[in-house]
């Protein structure tokens, strides 16, 4: 039960992003980032995404795929999320036939799993094909690099002060630790750290984080907001040079379109300037300058993912290739292209 808000409870339906724990029957231990489906919440859904490894996409017998369902599948696609596990869920009000039907074309190759969460029906079907999608996947404990996390809630209490919560991407944080706040500046100290509400003395990559600050950065700091190393080579940028590529609905971008741009906890509107010629096609990866109107804070190799601004709608994404490029146009000479993680 992830819901924290009363109208959430009320209304049986996610708003805010929620979070719990789950433990496998091999014994592996998740993270769960509970996102909301409706589409009136697709960017909180965006920002929650883009911290995971494996999804677990729930399609209700009575109601099949969804157009927000398609939506989110477009966003795990732009973000290189390939490994995941259908639930047809309501299994006790309707046949799922139709559901398994259109998982099976959607996701071939991935497991679809009936259940019925009031009796029970299922869910120990659902932890197995749970831990066999996630049997091939390292985990992100001890990834290299220096401590980076983006902040998706901050919230006070009582006696502790500001606490921001967020995925931990790369490095480890221990109480004592100071953390630089981008992309204003500031440092913070941490005082506490704890995982999934119990206090720890260190929390490693792939873990979902909630970090009690203290220090004059504490007052401003809020979601979008990013706590790293400050020796890390991390900075706020309004350009990125990046590979993007448009999903096979999406129409040709000409030079200087206008899009929104998300990643990490944070989004921006930008232009999308083609390197490669004077327009990004559908299902063509191109390199692409985006210029934005406000900053975020990525790194060589991180996903994006692309809006269409209006009507909104996920049209494609890509991966950052440098993170503080010149200003470039068609025809200039661009970095090379990472290999796709």
């Amino acid at each position: 039960d992830t819901d924290r808000l009363a109208q959430e409870k009320e209304r049986g339906l996610s708003i805010e992003l929620g979070y719990a724990k789950l433990r496998l029957p091999s014994g592996r231990r998740m993270s769960v980032i509970d996102v909301p489906g409706h589409e009136r919440f697709i960017r909180t859904m965006v920002a929650g995404a883009t911290g995971i490894d494996v999804f677990l996409l729930c399609v209700a017998a009575d109601d099949g795929f969804m157009p927000q369902t398609h939506e989110h599948l477009a966003v795990l696609r732009a973000l290189g999320v390939s490994a995941g596990v259908v639930a047809i869920t309501r299994a006790d009000v309707a046949s799922p036939a139709r559901a398994e039907a259109q998982a099976a074309a959607e996701l071939p190759g991935l497991e679809a799993v009936p259940v019925a969460t009031p009796t029970g029906v299922g869910l120990d079907g659902l932890l197995g094909a749970l831990e066999r999608a996630t049997a091939g996947l390292p985990g992100r404990a001890g990834r290299p690099g220096p401590v980076r996390l983006h902040v998706d809630r901050v919230f006070t209490l009582h006696g502790i002060g500001t606490v921001a919560t967020g995925t931990l991407w790369s490095g480890s944080i221990s109480p004592a630790r100071e953390l630089l706040v981008l992309p204003d500046g500031s440092r913070v100290r941490v005082r506490s750290v704890h995982v999934h509400d119990e206090p720890t003395e260190r929390a490693d990559a792939g873990q979902r984080v909630a970090l009690a600050l203290t220090g004059p950065g504490r007052r401003e700091l809020a979601r979008g907001d990013v706590l790293c190393d400050p020796a890390a080579s991390l900075s706020a940028s309004f350009r990125l040079n990046a590979a993007l590529e448009l999903g096979t609905r999406a129409r040709p971008l000409p030079r200087g379109a206008r899009v929104q741009v998300h990643h990490g906890t944070r989004d921006a509107p930008a232009r999308i300037v083609p390197l490669e010629g004077h327009e990004l096609p559908p299902e063509e990866r191109a390199v692409c300058q985006i210029r934005l109107e406000s900053p975020l804070i990525a790194d060589r190799g991180d996903a994006l993912v692309l809006r269409q601004i209006a009507p909104p709608d996920t049209i494609g994404g890509g991966e950052v290739l440098d993170a503080h490029p010149r200003r470039q146009g068609p025809g200039t000479q661009t970095v090379a292209e990472p290999e796709r993680r």
